[in-house]
């Protein structure tokens, strides 16, 4: 590939580089940024999580997110997912 000079100008995720590398198509299906997007929410659990947020959020001297991640239902749900969906709703 005669113009891979300028893709070098601008940054890269690992899994860009490696199809840089490897071949335009090489990462399978499941690879790469598409692997890591979480599932997104159902209404049912945003309604459970902002149930869980008012019964937790006046609790002093305990940790809100960890309480609701031990009584959230959907199993795989990370903090750093739940304290995104809790600032956006």
């Amino acid at each position: 590939n005669k113009k891979a000079f300028v893709e070098l100008l601008f940054w890269k995720s690992p899994a860009a580089v490696r199809e840089m590398s490897e071949g335009y198509g090489s990462l399978r299906e499941g690879e790469g940024a598409a692997r890591s997007r979480a599932p997104p929410w159902t209404p049912q659990e945003e309604q459970e999580l902002r149930e869980l947020y008012w019964k937790y959020k006046e609790v002093e001297g305990q940790d809100v997110v960890a309480a609701i991640l031990a009584q959230l239902s959907a199993p795989g749900r990370t903090r750093r997912q739940v304290v995104k969906q809790l600032v956006r709703l």
